[in-house]
């Protein structure tokens, strides 16, 4: 994967907008210190179904501009809040077939709960805030843009 990953400044954060495939272990290597005793990486992946339907594939479109300056205040406010900066997201926009990798957040920190707390913050966050937009294309040939979800809204649904 050539992840056109940025540095943000003095920070070890990185933050992409990629059409290529991500490629997990060079997410993952883009963190990690000798002093951090935990490395996490998430995957969001696309699955077959969704709602009771079949789904075949999915398109997500961005506008880069906004959505890198969205990701990049992401993983400010991850790393102020959670006392690391070793954090790197990168989100697929195109085409995507089922099982892709359609966003990847790899975290490390002296601790697996900081890790994990990153984590799940960046994740619920870009659900919330990111402007990327989801076209579901469903195997009866039928096609519908779909909201992201956060964890808490699937919750409230079941």
């Amino acid at each position: 994967m050539s992840v056109p990953a940025r540095d943000q400044g003095a920070s070890g954060y990185r933050i992409a907008i990629v059409r290529a495939t991500i490629d997990p272990a060079a997410v993952l290597a883009f963190v990690g210190n000798p002093a951090d005793g935990a490395m996490l990486l998430f995957l969001g992946t696309v699955r077959d179904h969704a709602d009771g339907r079949r789904v075949g594939g999915i398109r997500y479109e961005a506008y880069q501009a906004m959505a890198e300056k969205e990701l990049n205040a992401i993983a400010g406010e991850a790393a102020r809040q959670l006392g690391t900066d070793r954090i790197a997201i990168v989100h697929r926009v195109g085409d995507l077939a089922v099982g892709e990798v359609s966003v990847a957040i790899a975290v490390s920190s002296p601790h697996r709960g900081e890790a994990y707390q990153a984590s799940r913050f960046i994740i619920e966050e870009v659900k919330k805030r990111l402007p990327v937009w989801k076209h579901e294309q469903y195997a009866d040939g039928e096609a519908a843009w779909v909201q992201g979800r956060t964890l808490e809204s699937t919750e409230d649904a079941r």
